[in-house]
């Protein structure tokens, strides 16, 4: 067995065995298949494998690359969220009930079988994304692969545990307010949230909170599936080894307005010191800054809100969602007016305040969440009010980049002492990817991240 078909090899390194003939993409996705099979009884990471179908794109890879096919995805297993569609496949997003098959793939999958991907099963997520914790009675409970007694984080938390887990080395996940980049922060790995629009979905999104993102434990990785799904070429990957230059930086722990008790947790600020610590160690500038945030919880939530009620509207069942997301929908329906138009229309007043910050530095870092990651259970019996400030209290950093609709990326940040992940932000302007990316890069090679992996995984 080669060192790509043994577990925690990078989609680079799967992608150069395949290139050297050492390899098959049958072989990666047989152990692939493998892992997701073993690990699921503990880790819980898919709602659906698809054990022939990926063969079957297996195969079908081994056939183009022996014709001389090239892609930097081509042969290899990914995994993807169950809130985008992959024919053939219900798209439950959390949710209990007999849902359809989808007759189409997405625009997103769609590039990914364009470029060979092998596309192994759709990963778990909590009911339509709603919370930073991937529990529901539809799937039971997906668990984190460095501790399996607390949470991987959400929505995108069945993408981070496979990926994490090291079932597949890059899944593709969905960030509407931290859901990439939370779970990248409690996994310990790179979980990118591009600018709005940047990968294709075809409708918007929770009225344009919700974007597309890639999980990965390299930041090559993540750049390059972050190219195939927004058809960007080599442009992010050539962004991955290219020099960012020395920036200015921007280090800010100051808590957006939530109106609900917050604190940044001590162990979570210091790792995000030493982060700030190992780029001044780069070479860059780091500075204090405090952005304006405003009252720019008063236009996500109209947003968020309003897109549950969308989402409740196509379930099979609307009885049997929880109780919370039954109660989130109905208030959709009550801001999906007036509330909803001025959330919109305030958007660029939001980025010409909170932007301002960028006039001064390139790059802000932050946290990525307040605490580590909570144990399992820990929303459980919670009221939907008990539930928001519990999860902001977690994660209050994440979620005004969506309203932005602006470029983030976490960072692995080290842990906790007991070898709980936390994480870190690079925020960027608009259209910024490149720049955080170069970033992200150049902080990898000296704190090495990508060789910590969990016990736990098998």
């Amino acid at each position: 067995m080669t060192s790509a078909t043994t577990g925690f090899a990078t989609l680079a390194d799967q992608a150069a065995a395949l290139d050297a003939g050492t390899v098959t993409a049958v072989q990666l996705t047989e152990t692939a298949l493998a892992r997701a099979h073993a690990t699921q009884p503990m880790l819980n990471a898919f709602r659906r494998l698809r054990d022939d179908e990926a063969l079957a794109e297996a195969a079908a890879a081994d056939r183009r690359r022996a014709r001389g096919d090239r892609s930097p995805v081509l042969g290899v297993p990914i995994a993807i969220k169950d809130d985008v569609d992959l024919s053939g496949l219900p798209t439950a997003f959390g949710c209990a009930g007999d849902f359809p098959a989808a007759t189409a793939d997405a625009p997103a999958v769609a590039r990914l079988k364009q470029a060979g991907a092998v596309l192994i099963g759709k990963t778990n997520t909590p009911e339509l994304g709603q919370w930073p914790f991937t529990e529901g009675k539809a799937f039971g409970v997906t668990r984190n692969p460095w501790q399996p007694d607390h949470t991987p984080g959400g929505s995108s938390g069945g993408s981070a545990a496979a990926v994490a887990g090291g079932v597949v080395a890059a899944a593709l996940g969905s960030d509407g307010a931290g859901s990439v980049r939370i779970p990248a922060a409690w996994t310990g790995l790179v979980g990118i949230k591009p600018q709005r629009g940047r990968i294709p979905t075809g409708t918007e999104l929770f009225h344009g909170l919700t974007v597309l993102g890639p999980l990965a434990r390299t930041v090559a990785d993540a750049a390059a599936l972050l190219d195939v799904t927004a058809g960007t070429g080599t442009a992010f990957r050539s962004a991955a080894r290219r020099e960012p230059g020395r920036l200015r930086i921007g280090l800010s722990t100051r808590i957006p307005f939530t109106a609900t008790k917050t604190r940044l947790d001590p162990v979570v600020e210091a790792a995000v010191t030493s982060t700030a610590e190992a780029l001044a160690g780069l070479g860059h500038d780091i500075v204090p800054v405090a952005p304006d945030y405003g009252l720019i919880g008063l236009t996500f939530l109209p947003r968020s809100l309003t897109g549950v009620r969308d989402w409740a509207r196509q379930v099979p069942e609307f009885a049997a969602l929880d109780p919370r997301t039954r109660a989130n929908a109905q208030h959709g329906s009550l801001l999906a007016g007036p509330a909803l138009k001025l959330a919109r229309a305030l958007e660029p007043l939001l980025r010409r305040r909170i932007g301002a910050v960028f006039g001064d530095v390139d790059v802000l870092l932050t946290p990525t969440t307040a605490t580590p990651p909570p144990a399992v259970g820990t929303f459980d019996g919670l009221t939907g009010w008990q539930t928001d400030q519990t999860m902001i209290a977690a994660c209050p950093y994440a979620w005004p980049w969506n309203v932005l609709g602006w470029p983030g990326l976490n960072v692995p940040a080290g842990q906790t002492a007991d070898g709980l992940p936390l994480g870190a932000q690079l925020l960027g302007p608009s259209h910024a990817e490149e720049r955080l990316i170069s970033v992200a890069a150049q902080l990898e090679e000296v704190q090495r991240w990508p060789e910590r992996r969990p016990a736990r995984a098998c």
